[in-house]
């Protein structure tokens, strides 16, 4: 038995070395973990990212063609990423070059729904992403109804949704899904909106934990149920990790609601806090956990090295709290961190240089690639007991195939020794400082 060993350190992506093989009579050194793949916890649904207006723009219209081409084959190819996850707004959100929605008369009606303008960037980037992952799971969310459905009469600054128009609202979500249908794009979940909590200067709507509970319990659900729909999973919240319990509690406490929602939506913004994550599997076990978004703020970073550190800490810590899935946002935005039509830029793990035409590749992507590239879809997490550092933190999932994967992190300032134990048997390594290291070990079950 032996592992074979991919790391990254300091400007060396993915680099893959010599297999260890496991051996008895290694000493037991400053960090060591012991693996149990018999102790199995959640099933890992996949990782992906958001195609927004902004991407899909910024590659159609504004990069060689071969540039799209291989933004493509890096997420979605089994030689890439092997994203497996898409998330899309439905009407316009920040990423966007302006705001927009479907329909321009204001009635309950909706008799002139029209989505066309996403068949211009990003239905056709969607499904070119099929093309190379026909298993595709779309996630959609909202950023805000059409202006008219809203108290503040405006698609920004917040506001909320008109109680007359809560079951005009629902219905919107159910044309667009059949609209996209219609293209081949099937949905596989939703959130009730982004970041609900949050009054922002572009897209947004502004829910309580009781009017999300209520917009579930006697529109949305109902409305998916009504129209063959059911099979779309509602996830709630959509925001940050530091109320996470406050939001979803009141939703999980009615019944009726309850029985609609599959799980909750988060993001990383404001407190990495996944001992809430925890907290709340343990008093909802049945319910799920995924990482709907999270992004480096303020602009562009290209060739920081923290910012992919800060995607494996988040990763590995949701991850050890049953977090089931993860959605980075933006796949790719320009060297300006846009187009976004309020000027919330933003970083990517691929930036377009509209000058150079070339793409550049941050830290994050790598990082993402430790983990999406060998942690397959239906892969479970599974137990082990560790002495570690501070800064130094791993995760372990078996893979359906019976390949074992070990993703050790490294955000300290110095070299840490680590010993890797299965099976009465061990392998020993040295991570070197502000590392990360993917170990495979192959027939683990056998």
């Amino acid at each position: 038995m032996k592992a074979q060993v991919i790391r990254s350190a300091f400007g060396r992506f993915c680099q893959k070395e010599a297999d260890k093989p496991f051996q008895k009579g290694i000493p037991t050194l400053k960090n060591h973990v012991s693996i149990y793949p018999d102790v199995a916890y959640q099933t890992h649904i996949g990782f992906g990212g958001a195609i927004t207006e902004s991407t899909a723009y910024t590659l159609l219209e504004e990069m060689p063609k071969s540039a799209y081409r291989e933004v493509i084959k890096a997420y979605f190819s089994p030689r890439g990423l092997r994203y497996n996850l898409a998330r899309l707004h439905m009407n316009s959100c920040d990423f966007s070059l302006e705001n927009y929605t479907y329909v321009k008369t204001p009635s309950k009606d909706l008799k002139d729904f029209d989505i066309s303008r996403e068949d211009r960037w990003v239905i056709p980037f969607v499904q070119d992403a099929m093309s190379l992952c026909p298993d595709l799971k779309v996630l959609i969310s909202p950023w805000s109804p059409p202006a008219f459905m809203k108290d503040n009469h405006d698609m920004n600054h917040g506001g909320h949704l008109l109680p007359e128009y809560s079951e005009a609202w629902a219905h919107y979500y159910t044309l667009f899904f059949q609209e996209l249908e219609k293209r081949g794009v099937r949905v596989w979940a939703l959130t009730v909106q982004n970041e609900p909590a949050a009054v922002q200067t572009w897209d947004s709507c502004i829910y309580s934990a009781e009017e999300e509970r209520d917009f579930v319990k006697n529109y949305l659900g109902p409305e998916l149920h009504n129209h063959d729909l059911s099979y779309v999973k509602i996830m709630i919240w959509d925001h940050n990790l530091d109320i996470l319990l406050e939001r979803a509690l009141p939703v999980y406490r009615d019944d009726a609601a309850s029985a609609y929602v599959w799980g909750t939506g988060f993001h990383w913004y404001v407190a990495e806090m996944p001992e809430n994550l925890n907290k709340l599997h343990t008093l909802y076990p049945d319910k799920h956990l995924m990482f709907t978004e999270g992004c480096i703020e303020g602009g562009p970073r290209p060739g920081v090295w923290s910012s992919g550190e800060r995607y494996a800490r988040n990763i590995i810590n949701d991850f050890n709290n049953y977090c089931e899935g993860f959605f980075d946002w933006n796949l790719v935005l320009n060297e300006q961190g846009g187009p976004n039509h309020v000027g919330n830029y933003c970083d990517a793990p691929i930036l377009a240089d509209r000058k150079s035409k070339k793409l550049i590749y941050n830290s994050s992507f790598y990082f993402i690639r430790h983990f999406s590239r060998y942690i397959a879809p239906g892969a479970h997490r599974v137990g082990h007991t560790a002495t570690l550092s501070e800064g130094v933190r791993l995760v372990t999932y078996l893979n359906p195939d019976g390949t074992l994967i070990v993703v050790v992190q490294n955000e300290t300032d110095r070299a840490e020794e680590i010993t890797i134990c299965l099976k009465e048997k061990r392998i020993a390594d040295v991570l070197p400082s502000h590392s990360i290291v993917t170990y495979v070990v192959e027939d683990v079950i056998n």
